[in-house]
C-alpha cells in the first residue's frame, strides 16, 4: 500500500467516527447536556486529526519542485 491509500484509508476512518459523535452528541443533547459536551470534545479532536491527515495528503500529492 502506498503511503497516500493509507492516509486516504485512515482519513475516511476519522471522518466516518466524527460524524458518528457529532450525530451522537445532537441527538443527546436534548436529555444529557454533560454526555453531549463529551461527545461533541472528542469529535474536535478527531477533527483536528483530519485536518492533519489532509495536510500530509497535500503535501504527498504535490510535485516536489
Amino acid at each position: 500500500m502506498k503511503r497516500t491509500d493509507i492516509i486516504i484509508h485512515q482519513r475516511e476512518r476519522l471522518s466516518n467516527r466524527y460524524k458518528y459523535l457529532i450525530e451522537k452528541a445532537y441527538n443527546i443533547k436534548e436529555t444529557d447536556h454533560e454526555l453531549s459536551d463529551i461527545f461533541e470534545y472528542k469529535a474536535i479532536k478527531l477533527l483536528g486529526k483530519l485536518k492533519k491527515l489532509d495536510y500530509f495528503l497535500i503535501e504527498e500529492l504535490e510535485p516536489i519542485s
